[in-house]
């Protein structure tokens, strides 16, 4: 391991950009403190979906889908036990303009890249065999598999798309549909193992429940920030499952750091304007519905993949996603502006301001919780929208909850989805801006190669070996169960169903057969 520095970082936000940065500056021994406004890391707007290849995205260009691909696959590297191995169905209905066919093209390319990363490093091979990433499926195959009797624990496409072929209207679609290894991403698997891999290492400061109310530069010698919090419990840094933190009156506390990063995610512009940095960017409040389905909980548990039903984004006929937990658990993605979107929930930078101004009322759903007939209604919308193309998924019935969040997107194209980070030498200050969570890894690895441009991290004894191989420290101490443990913990604090955090029963990573 690099020998520790006298480095010192702060960083503002405990999401996935700031939990991983933290991750790789702690792994070198550099001095790490993150300040997380809430109780635990990673708790931030709707994820399901580690989009290994972009393919969710017609609009994009194919170079932010190769992007999307080689970020993917580095963090399930970084982070295997928190990805739900499972194929995604892509499908197009039959009221779409696009052909399915448009889609192949792109699906070849990235099969060439993911081939060609495969070669410089056979670890690299975590979305299985090069010749499976994408299959396609004519619907006389799909009649075929609705025949046969479904799989308890699929270990190959066809037999995952078995389930699928039963419950689709297969009169919906146009031919043929894809199947894709785009795996899912568990955000309460993710948030376990940030939390344990960040108490790994004695240097890493985790303090959660703590807002940054001021950021001031020192200067000296060099540059540095001093940053006042507010804190409101006793921290433990990364504490077991099941450990209380004992309430304290708030306090403001101080601390001086020399770089800061701000990972803030929706309210990085408010770092910005304590910075003295302006910067463009827009907010997009969304949300993803949470539904329970009895039926299917036991005939299909764990077997179904996810389903992609492409649309036009922001119109009536928009992208449907199904996204399966165990215990007939769902998350429901349409991106319609009475589902997932919102009618003015996209705002942007003004002059006086590197912060948008969301709708008030959107912040206090984040902040306080959502008004619980609204929720109750836009999640019935959704299942009734999903059952347009699976049926029987009308007999779901809408949780108490919802993932839900304002997501930044820089500059002013809200069809941004690749992103990482923008670095600021002269104030010491660097400012994480993923769109797409696996974007996080990379940002990391440019804010490392800043410090050591800047003389921060020595490069006659810089060593990378840890972060290039993937030798993290915390995947030889925890185990899929301590991590799912904890995950569970995170699920009920949140106030989601526990058995959003488990591990599907079917195939997953740390099976022999991958």
């Amino acid at each position: 391991m690099t020998r520790q520095t006298k480095l010192h970082v702060g960083i503002i936000g405990g999401g996935i950009a700031g939990a991983t940065i933290a991750i790789r500056l702690a792994a070198l021994g550099i001095q790490t403190t993150v300040f997380e406004r809430t109780e635990s890391l990673v708790n931030g707007p709707p994820m399901c979906h580690l989009h290994a290849g972009g393919n969710l995205y017609r609009e994009i260009p194919d170079s932010d889908c190769v992007s999307l691909l080689k970020q993917a696959i580095e963090m399930i590297r970084l982070y295997p036990s928190s990805i739900d191995v499972r194929p995604t169905l892509i499908a197009i209905p039959k009221h779409d303009h696009g052909s399915p066919l448009d889609l192949l093209p792109r699906l070849q390319l990235l099969t060439a890249t993911y081939a060609q990363l495969i070669k410089q490093d056979n670890n690299n091979k975590v979305l299985g065999e090069v010749d499976n990433y994408f299959q396609t499926f004519e619907r006389t195959e799909l009649e075929a598999l609705a025949r046969l009797p479904k799989v308890d624990k699929p270990c190959c496409t066809q037999q995952w798309m078995i389930a699928a072929a039963k419950l689709l209207d297969l009169d919906q679609l146009k031919y043929p549909v894809i199947a894709v290894q785009e795996y899912g991403w568990n955000i309460f698997r993710l948030a376990a193992c940030t939390q344990l891999a960040l108490a790994q290492y004695p240097n890493a400061q985790i303090l959660t429940n703590t807002q940054v109310t001021q950021v001031t530069p020192c200067y000296g010698d060099t540059l540095q920030w001093t940053l006042e919090y507010l804190t409101t419990t006793t921290h433990i840094d990364s504490p077991p499952p099941n450990t209380k933190q004992a309430a304290v009156q708030p306090q403001t506390q101080s601390i001086t750091v020399d770089y800061l990063i701000n990972a803030c995610g929706f309210r990085t512009g408010q770092i910005d304007d304590m910075v003295g940095i302006s910067a463009e960017r827009m907010l997009e409040f969304k949300a993803s519905y949470v539904a329970h389905w009895q039926q299917n909980a036991s005939e299909y548990n764990g077997v179904l993949p996810e389903i992609i039903i492409h649309g036009v984004r922001g119109t009536a006929q928009a992208m449907a996603q199904l996204t399966p937990y165990p215990n007939g658990y769902y998350q429901i993605h349409a991106m319609s502006k009475d589902i997932t979107l919102f009618a003015d929930g996209l705002v942007k930078t003004e002059s006086s301001s590197a912060q948008p101004q969301l709708n008030p009322v959107y912040l206090k759903y984040i902040n306080d919780g959502w008004h619980t007939k609204i929720l109750q209604q836009r999640s019935q919308k959704a299942i009734d929208y999903v059952s347009q193309f699976v049926p029987a998924f009308a007999n779901a019935i809408p949780t108490r909850n919802a993932l839900y969040g304002a997501q930044q997107i820089p500059g002013q194209d809200d069809s941004l989805r690749v992103a990482d980070v923008s670095l600021y030498r002269e104030q010491h200050y660097a400012r994480a801006e993923n769109v797409k969570a696996s974007s996080a890894l990379f940002a990391a690895d440019e804010v490392v190669q800043e410090l050591l441009a800047m003389g921060f991290i020595c490069a006659d004894t810089f060593d990378d070996t840890l972060r290039q191989h993937h030798q993290w420290q915390y995947l030889q101490q925890a185990s899929i169960q301590d991590i799912e443990q904890l995950a569970t913990t995170l699920s009920i604090q949140r106030q989601f169903p526990p058995a959003m955090a488990k591990v599907n029963n079917a195939v997953h990573l740390t099976d022999e057969t991958i």
